[in-house]
């Protein structure tokens, strides 16, 4: 049975301060992700983090910091009416004032993409949102991805693409001039959004896709799993692994891309010499 609306709202302040207030903060100002004149498209899924997210920035918005105006959004994606049904009252439960609209990206998905349609459909779910803001006027989008996130993309790039990056706290839009995807959750932890989740008696949706759920072999789980047994072996490996995307040492390694432009060591190798 889910809290008063009053009693959530005042744990995000005081009883979970340190576990999310803070971190949500930190990377607000730490990320300079909110500027004065902002039109924020806080944008919602019905699971956990985007209701968390959206719940911090409303009371940021609430409790003094004006200067920027939000707008909350909800996407369907292709919902069962469950799970449609499970988000419009988790919505209203926490007083979240979203405008739902409908897509027909998992059907999409499905068709094209194969067995591995994650992929696919996260990027044609973050270009309709895109869309979205913009037809609504907003010139950022807030998303709902967390430290574990960003941990685990830094591991699944490694681990299965040879590569090293990870998700940004904000980034440019490639395709929509003028406008940003902002990621205020990058110091929350997954672990305690999930006590914040108890605590509130919510019921938010789990993963409501209708695509993956026939899949097997989803590589961010197996990576999730492999970070979980790190974390048994080395304490606070988690912080580490973050830590090392923001002490890159570009001596030190083989190559590196920037702004498109691939950068191998020896390049300048001869030139320290000189």
């Amino acid at each position: 049975m889910s809290r008063a609306l009053a009693d959530i709202e005042r744990s995000l302040i005081k009883k979970f301060r340190k576990e999310l207030w803070r971190p949500f903060v930190r990377a607000v100002k730490e990320y300079e992700l909110i500027v004065p004149g902002d039109s924020i498209a806080v944008c919602i899924s019905g699971g956990k983090d985007s209701l968390l997210l959206a719940k911090l920035l409303q009371e940021l918005h609430t409790h003094g910091n004006q200067n920027f105006s939000l707008q909350y959004m909800a996407m369907d994606p292709g919902y069962t009416k469950e799970k449609r049904s499970d988000m419009e009252r988790a919505l209203a439960a926490l007083q979240i004032p979203a405008h739902i609209y409908e897509t027909d990206i998992f059907s999409v998905s499905d068709e094209l993409a194969g067995d591995y349609p994650c992929y696919l459909c996260a990027r044609m779910r973050r270009g309709s949102l895109y869309a979205k803001a913009r037809e609504i006027g907003a010139n950022k989008i807030a998303l709902g991805h967390h430290f574990d996130d960003i941990v685990e993309t830094i591991l699944l790039n490694i681990l299965y693409a040879g590569k090293y990056n990870t998700m940004m706290p904000k980034l440019k839009a490639t395709n929509f001039p003028g406008m940003e995807l902002i990621r205020p959750l990058a110091y929350v932890k997954e672990a305690d959004i999930l006590r914040f989740t108890d605590y509130a008696g919510l019921n938010p949706l789990d993963c409501a896709c209708t695509v993956s759920a026939k899949r097997t072999g989803n590589q961010r789980y197996q990576v999730k799993a492999f970070l979980a047994d790190l974390r048994e072996r080395i304490p606070q490996v988690d912080i580490s692994i973050y830590r090392s995307a923001q002490n890159v040492q570009l001596e030190q390694i083989l190559g590196w891309k920037a702004q498109g432009e691939h950068h191998f060591f020896l390049d300048d190798y001869e030139k320290d010499d000189a």
